[in-house]
């Protein structure tokens, strides 16, 4: 008579052990976002965190090790999403114009607006990431910089190719320096504009009033870049600067 096979009874404590773990590490990553939004990257201790979060130093240590690699998870959890979402939706784009140039309004929505898109969901980090981000890029230490040019670095390929083949006329140099300019206006309106307290009348929860926060910051940045990218070519005077200068 053979042997009956025995089945094989998931261990539920291995489980809910590691759906635990998972709800540690994303709370710790939660506190941190807020904390370092809040009181920037060098104002927010790992003391601060731990005690938000409810957990010792250890769980820190071993979810995500040291403080610049915490700060890196907390970045790497969104932009992971908006990356793909801005690649995806320019892969759309050019889909869909048959291998003919964007116009430049298409391309700018695509990238500034999807980034916009996420002040609105906080699934996505809201309002929270968007200051974030902003103070962030405004502010930052060696090793974010080296982070953010990795992350970055085939989504700003893709975007400033369409922006070349979208303006042929607009050298390509003018073209990465009005990309900068842009860059650096939306840094600062997410980082240092306090959307909320140009708001009035609205008694709604404080997650609606993020999103209509998002909105309006959208509606007004949007074509203020636009602007920016579309602006007369500069009269540059003869000649370079001189190193140094």
């Amino acid at each position: 008579m053979s042997a009956v096979p025995k089945m094989t009874v998931p261990d539920t404590k291995d489980a809910k052990s590691a759906a635990q773990s998972s709800d540690t590490a994303e709370r710790i990553l939660d506190v941190a976002e807020r904390l370092f939004m809040a009181h920037g990257y060098d104002g927010t201790s790992m003391r601060m965190i731990t005690g938000e979060a409810q957990v010792n130093l250890a769980a820190v240590n071993y979810h995500f090790g040291s403080k610049e690699d915490l700060l890196r998870e907390v970045f790497r959890r969104r932009l992971a999403w908006l990356n793909a979402e801005r690649l995806a939706v320019l892969d759309a784009l050019e889909t869909e114009a048959g291998g003919k140039p964007l116009k430049p309004s298409l391309i700018v929505e695509a990238f500034f607006g999807t980034l916009l898109k996420m002040g609105e969901d906080p699934a996505l980090g809201g309002m929270t990431f968007l200051r974030l981000l902003g103070r962030t890029m405004t502010e930052p230490a060696a090793f974010i910089r080296t982070f953010f040019a990795g992350e970055y670095a085939e989504v700003m390929d893709r975007f400033k190719d369409a922006l070349f083949r979208a303006l042929p006329d607009v050298p390509r140099e003018e073209i990465a320096w009005r990309f900068h300019f842009m860059l650096g206006a939306m840094s600062y309106a997410i980082a240092e504009t306090d959307i909320l307290s140009l708001i009035d009348g609205f008694e709604v929860s404080e997650s609606d009033v993020e999103a209509e926060a998002a909105r309006q910051l959208k509606a007004r940045l949007m074509p203020f870049l636009l602007g920016g990218l579309r602006a007369p070519l500069p009269q540059l005077p003869p000649g370079r600067l001189p190193p140094g200068a």
